[in-house]
């Protein structure tokens, strides 16, 4: 398996084409198809992707197995810590530590940067994702209802990972 950082438009379009797959394999139990599909073209497509990566300074790493892209995750360093926007797996890979492996990571990359904290945002029903972030030192420190468009609402809890 090998870490690249997605930084040229193929990268970019096997990044989307991974998170359509993961999101619509995943998502299904919490949120509707028609959120999934607005989160995905709002968040997840080529151009949402492009834009984040060249305007907004986020870095994507993308985990591929033989060529073929499996997860990803997206960073930005925000102040002092690190937003962790997003890390997903495709579900046969799951539980072989490829998440551990993007966090640590997205660790170095914090500490890097002189981040004294990594914090991201995590549907308050996704006890999966919620679990592995607990088990990884990840505290709940607020939650968030926000509107994202077409009546969508991301009801989430955010949590953190102190570095000091």
């Amino acid at each position: 398996m090998e870490l690249q950082v997605c930084n040229n438009e193929q990268q970019i379009e096997a990044l989307a084409a991974c998170a359509k797959e993961i999101w619509n394999e995943y998502f299904t139990s919490l949120i509707s198809q028609p959120q999934i599909d607005y989160m995905v073209e709002k968040f997840q497509s080529a151009p949402a992707l492009k834009k984040a990566i060249f305007e907004d300074s986020y870095t994507y790493y993308m985990v591929y197995d033989n060529d073929k892209p499996i997860a990803y995750c997206g960073i930005q360093v925000q102040k002092d810590r690190l937003f962790l926007s997003k890390l997903y797996v495709k579900k046969a890979y799951r539980k072989q530590g490829i998440s551990s492996w993007l966090l640590k990571s997205c660790i170095e990359y914090a500490k890097k940067h002189r981040c004294h904290a990594i914090y991201l945002t995590c549907n308050k029903y996704n006890e999966n994702s919620l679990a592995m972030y607990h088990h990884k030192g990840f505290q709940i420190i607020d939650t968030q209802e926000a509107e994202i468009g077409e009546g969508f609402i991301m009801d989430d809890y955010i949590l953190e990972l102190a570095l000091d």
